[in-house]
């Protein structure tokens, strides 16, 4: 590939609404489940995001996120002294947003993309049931707030 060509095929990479986002939202959507996405509002602008539970979901893609990465980072041939500081960066920026929704009470769910392609109706199900937990943990601090007052 030319310079060029490589330049035009990076370019077209989105980082919202990619192909993973739309097929676990759709799955979502089918459940039953009402969600943001991409919201501003919430830190790291998580691909779905559901304020009510504070619950932040990330649609992380193998290469980008660094899925595997001790067994991977050698397989990249070219440019390496740009794309394994990257990748590393990115892995390091998922921790550090990781870290501040965690500190202001929200579950953080990360999800690789060969899970949502291999069985997006599992990776939902899933959601699902920490979505449920969730409902019940602050109905329970609610019921205990008002039992103090």
């Amino acid at each position: 590939m030319t310079e060029e060509q490589r330049s035009y095929c990076m370019s077209r990479i989105r980082g919202r609404d990619t192909s993973i986002e739309r097929i676990l939202s759709r799955s979502l959507w089918h459940r039953g489940l009402r969600f943001r996405k991409n919201s501003k509002a919430v830190y790291g602008h998580p691909d779905i995001s559901i304020r009510k539970y504070r619950i932040a979901i990330f649609c992380d893609g193998d290469f980008w996120h660094g899925y595997d990465w001790e067994n991977r980072k050698d397989s990249i041939k070219s440019h390496r002294d740009y794309w394994i500081p990257k990748i590393e960066r990115n892995m390091q920026k998922d921790v550090e947003v990781n870290h501040v929704l965690e500190s202001m009470g929200y579950t953080v769910i990360r999800v690789w993309e060969h899970e949502i392609r291999q069985s997006p109706e599992d990776v939902s199900a899933m959601i699902e049931r920490i979505i449920a937990e969730r409902k019940v943990t602050m109905q329970r601090r609610r019921e205990d707030r008002s039992r103090q007052a």
